[in-house]
Formats: C-alpha cells, sequence, structure tokens
C-alpha cells in the first residue's frame, strides 16, 4: 500500500505565527486572572470504575497551546473497541481538519474502519498527527498529514487540491479544527483575541467548505462541530460561543444552497470532551472538574464522538438528513 504519511511542508512560517499569536492571547489571560498562589492539591489518578471511562477529578494539567494529545493524563480514548465497521464510507475519502487528535483522531480512525481514505490538515502538532496517521493506515487506509492554518484561504484551497490528487476524489469534508481561550468578561477579550477566534473557527470552516464545494458530488457530505455553547451559550467563551452558534447557521444555511446538488451538510455539537483544547485553555486546577456540570457526571471520550460522524457521512445511515445540529452532551441540558 502506497504510504502518504509525510506532512507537507508548506508555510511553516506561517503556521510558527500562529502559535505564537494564539500562545500570547492565552498569555495575556493568564495574566491577568486572578491566581492562587498556592500550589494546587496533587490529584488523584482519574477512575474508570462505573463506566469505564475516566471519571472526576481529572489529574490538574494545563498545556501550552495548541496542546498535545500525547501529554494528556489520562491519553484520551479514540479507538472505539466496541465498533466494528461494515464499509459504510467504502470507496470514500475525507478530508479532516483539526484531524491530529481529540475528535477529528476519532473520526479519522473509524472513518477508515469504514473504508474510508483520510487527508488530515492540522497547525503544528507533528507527533500527534503521525500517530493518527499510524492508526489511519492500521486500519488498512490511505492517510495524507497536510500541515497549515485553516485561516488562510489559500492553504485551504490547497489542501483540498492535495486531497483530491492524492486520494482521486473528496467525498467528505469534516470542519473540526478549533481556537478557544476563556476571559472572565467582554472587557478582558482583545481585538486579537476576537480576530484569532472568528477566523479559525468561522473563516476557517468557510474556506474549506468553499475550496471543497466544487470537488463534492451527489451522495457527499460536510460536517462541522459545532458545541453546546452555541446552543446554550457560556459565560467565560463569549467569543467561541458567538463563533459556534454561526457555525450552527452556516451548517442550516450551506444545507439549503447544496441539497439541489445533493449534498448534504450538517453538524454534531458535542458538550464537553476530553482533548487537548481544554487543557489548553483552562487552569489546572479547574480542569480536575471538567465535564463533572454534564448529566453524566464527567467529560464525554472522543471515540462517543466519532460514531455520530460515521453516521452523518454515511449515505446508507443519512441519506435524508441535512441541516441538522446533532446533539452528543450525555445528557439532556438546559
Amino acid at each position: 500500500m502506497e504510504s502518504r504519511n509525510m506532512p507537507t511542508k508548506r508555510a511553516p512560517r506561517t503556521n510558527k505565527a500562529t502559535v505564537e499569536r494564539q500562545r500570547a492571547i492565552q498569555a495575556t489571560v493568564e495574566r491577568d486572572e486572578e491566581q492562587s498562589k498556592k500550589k494546587p492539591a496533587t490529584a488523584k489518578k482519574a477512575t474508570a470504575k462505573k463506566t469505564g471511562k475516566p471519571e472526576n477529578p481529572l489529574p490538574a494539567q494545563h498545556q501550552k497551546k495548541p496542546g498535545l494529545e500525547s501529554d494528556l493524563d489520562p491519553r484520551p480514548q479514540f479507538l472505539a473497541p466496541a465498533y466494528t465497521g461494515s464499509g459504510k464510507l467504502a470507496g470514500m475519502s475525507a478530508l479532516i481538519t483539526g484531524g491530529d487528535s481529540g475528535i477529528g483522531r476519532a473520526v479519522a480512525v473509524l472513518f477508515a474502519r469504514e473504508g474510508a481514505d483520510v487527508a488530515i490538515v492540522y497547525l503544528c502538532e507533528d507527533t500527534d498527527a503521525q500517530e493518527t496517521s499510524d492508526y489511519v493506515e492500521g486500519e488498512g487506509q490511505r492517510c495524507l498529514l497536510i500541515r497549515g492554518d485553516v485561516r488562510d484561504p489559500s492553504f485551504c484551497r490547497d489542501a483540498v487540491e492535495k486531497t483530491v490528487q492524492a486520494f482521486g476524489k473528496l467525498s467528505v469534508l469534516v470542519n473540526n479544527a478549533a481556537f478557544q481561550e476563556h476571559a472572565e468578561s467582554i472587557e478582558d477579550i482583545t481585538d486579537e483575541h476576537f480576530d484569532e477566534t472568528l477566523r479559525t473557527n468561522l473563516y476557517g470552516y468557510f474556506h474549506m467548505a468553499r475550496a471543497a464545494s466544487p470537488h463534492l458530488g451527489s451522495g457527499s457530505s460536510i460536517i462541522n462541530t459545532g458545541s453546546e455553547t452555541g446552543l446554550f451559550g457560556n459565560d467565560r467563551l463569549l467569543d467561541y460561543s458567538m463563533t459556534k452558534g454561526g457555525i450552527h447557521a452556516f451548517t442550516k444555511a450551506l444545507a439549503t444552497n447544496m441539497a439541489p446538488r445533493g449534498i448534504r451538510v450538517n453538524a454534531v455539537a458535542p458538550g464537553p470532551v476530553w482533548t487537548p483544547l481544554n487543557p489548553a485553555d483552562q487552569s489546572a486546577d479547574k480542569i480536575r472538574e471538567f465535564g463533572k456540570s454534564s448529566v453524566m457526571g464527567r467529560p464525554a471520550q472522543p471515540e462517543e464522538l466519532a460514531p455520530a460522524y460515521v453516521f452523518l457521512a454515511a449515505p446508507s445511515c443519512a441519506s435524508y438528513i441535512s441541516g441538522a445540529i446533532l446533539p452528543v452532551m450525555g445528557g439532556p441540558t438546559p
């Protein structure tokens, strides 16, 4: 089988500038917050007695943006050992942004298990991306790694073209890359912070969908990653909630726009999920209780989200579903 797991080298300076910009935003928020001078107590290892999934309290931890899955404790569960593939995506190819880790990684693995070749767009997390590629190829499918910044429309066009060249087609686009940084007040959100969130979460989705559109045909689909914050808001994630609500509206509008071409557009709206996104946002102490407020009392594991993406991508399952916002939130929410 031909191996395509070498990351592309395009625009490394742009990627570095993006990481530095995101870390500067993160540093500003952390500096301005009132921090406890007392070291957090050593957390016990997360247990998995009731559900087989790690439960609160999680180990206290914090990461510099964009965060690495390989550094998370406990490691997120993404292999879905109880999930058996049945060829639902056989002969298809998918492009997944933010596919190096978290939800994107779990989706990539299950798409491959269902028979799809997978291209993964990621910012700079080479080790995570390579590990994901290894697992995709372990499922018997091809994987293409594409390093770059979805804020850049030319990169998005290039990523789509590389995918089509490698696999001969594009069947499914999964928009999943995101930037998140909390703030206590709207007054604490700088113009740079606000711009980074919108350009990554909204512009990036738009750029990728526009670039993918000419290559999609009847039976193809676009799946966007929304959020419960887009439905209910979050008082410390004002800009992030705004973008997720925008993604939901974009999903519905684009679904109507593309319906005459036989292209379906849907979104998954997760609740709290154990991925690098949150430890690269919240303080180490707050991470100990991450996801505790959900009805199930814990965050989801990425492998618990991935089947929803398979369902929406597979024509055999969701041929009459478009414009839907599928909630995967661990129970009813207010």
